[in-house]
């Protein structure tokens, strides 16, 4: 409960220093820690549900974004990167296109991946390795460009 209690102790502070952006964004993350606990499925909140649950909120944020972008929305356009930004600190540092070019051309190498009909087995080990270090898009993109 560790990403919990953060939560509400940087709401506490934003709450004070009257950060409307951090509020929002703490919030976000609150409800989505609430609505995984009390989803009846009994599944444990660990770390790797808490990344993947704060990639989810991001990656919802990133849409937003683009669509508000496309429509000439910027006010709720800010809003959505401000909230992002607010997330993203919760989440652990992500990987440069370089860092992840070298580990997806490592990877393929030790599994002896030649072709695109390779792509799923080193997709899959790729997203379990760096799983809340880069996201699955990216890591995609990387290893279509790698193996073609």
């Amino acid at each position: 409960m560790a990403l919990e209690s953060r939560v509400n102790e940087e709401l506490k502070n934003a709450m004070k220093a009257k950060d409307e952006a951090g509020k929002r964004g703490l919030r976000a993350i609150k409800q989505a820690i609430l609505l995984q606990k009390t989803d009846g499925s009994g599944v444990e909140l660990d770390e790797a549900t808490e990344i993947k649950m704060l990639q989810k909120l991001v990656k919802q944020r990133k849409e937003s974004l683009e669509i508000y972008e496309k429509q000439d929305r910027e006010e709720l356009a800010q809003i959505e990167r401000e909230e992002i930004e607010v997330i993203e600190r919760f989440l652990p540092k992500q990987m440069s296109e370089s860092e992840i070019s070298a580990f997806i051309s490592d990877l393929i190498s030790k599994t002896g991946a030649s072709s695109m009909k390779d792509m799923g087995k080193v997709m899959g080990m790729a997203n379990a390795q760096l799983a809340g270090r880069a996201d699955g898009k990216t890591i995609a993109s990387k290893v279509k460009e790698l193996l073609s």
